[in-house]
């Protein structure tokens, strides 16, 4: 199959899945026979097609759509372009550490961080841009599956600062790490500190019970939750080295800072003390 009829086939199960209600939840034109019209133009197909799976809740499905998505996602994160932690450098005088500006979702690493809902079960907004729409995304309907496991068995929503792991099923990390960040309603106070900086030490934790070697952590908290992105910086950077500090021989040989936007590189620059 070419990645159109990929698409096409992918687009149409998830249709057909509840007898067509996503497609009118996403103000697509009805067409013959029930079914809706579809546009040709491949924007307009990705965007249906990340939509639909951004929706879904987490249900099984046959394994003939999941070959199929799969397929399709891992020539989509191919043609997206792979950044290899092998090729990236430490931060000066900080072996350990790295910095790097880009789209997490792209990076070849042992595990990446994802900052979750304390639902954990992804982003339902369709094309959010937040990174756990991202994630999901391009990790595939099945992320949505292994996170709903993890929470049936655990019976209760996430707790902010904790840790979950989960495959990372079409990325090219092996692995996600979910946490939960404060949300900022009005000022940081200690309790909201010390929330965050239990996200890091959390996932490096986590990251150490399953012997990974290579971490990315996103900018945690400093998008929708509000969290001041300084302030979130310094306490990242800090948990991270007294973390590392303690353990010495742990599994865990490099740690990336990842930033996508300019303010976040600067902020970060400034506080490892990188030119």
């Amino acid at each position: 199959m070419t990645q159109k009829e990929r698409r096409t086939y992918l687009i149409m199960e998830l249709l057909k899945e509840d007898k067509g209600s996503a497609g009118f939840k996403l103000g697509l034109v009805p067409g013959n026979e029930g079914g809706f019209v579809i546009p040709d133009d491949e924007k307009s197909q990705r965007d249906i097609l990340r939509a639909l799976m951004n929706i879904r809740g987490p249900y099984s499905i046959s394994e003939d759509f999941l070959k199929i998505q799969d397929e399709y996602l891992q020539q989509v994160n191919k043609e997206r372009g792979i950044t290899d932690i092998a090729d990236l450098k430490p931060t000066e005088g900080k072996s350990k550490l790295y910095l790097w500006q880009g789209d997490i979702t792209t990076l070849k690493v042992d595990a990446i961080v994802n900052a979750a809902n304390s639902a954990l079960l992804g982003c339902f907004a369709p094309l959010h841009i937040c990174i756990d729409n991202c994630i999901h995304t391009f990790a595939g309907i099945q992320l949505r599956l292994a996170c709903n496991e993890l929470m049936k068995k655990q019976g209760h929503e996430e707790g902010t600062g904790l840790c979950k792991i989960t495959p990372a099923f079409n990325l090219p990390s092996r692995y996600v790490l979910h946490t939960v960040g404060p949300i900022i309603y009005t000022s940081v106070g200690p309790r909201e500190k010390l929330l965050l900086a239990n996200c890091y030490k959390n996932c490096l934790e986590t990251a150490l019970q399953n012997q990974l070697e290579s971490v990315a952590f996103c900018c945690i908290s400093t998008g929708v939750f509000r969290f001041p992105q300084d302030l979130a910086t310094q306490i990242a950077v800090e948990t991270v080295e007294k973390w590392l500090s303690e353990n010495p021989d742990s599994s865990i040989k490099k740690v990336v800072f990842n930033v996508f936007g300019n303010k976040d590189l600067e902020i970060y620059k400034k506080v490892l003390g990188q030119k």
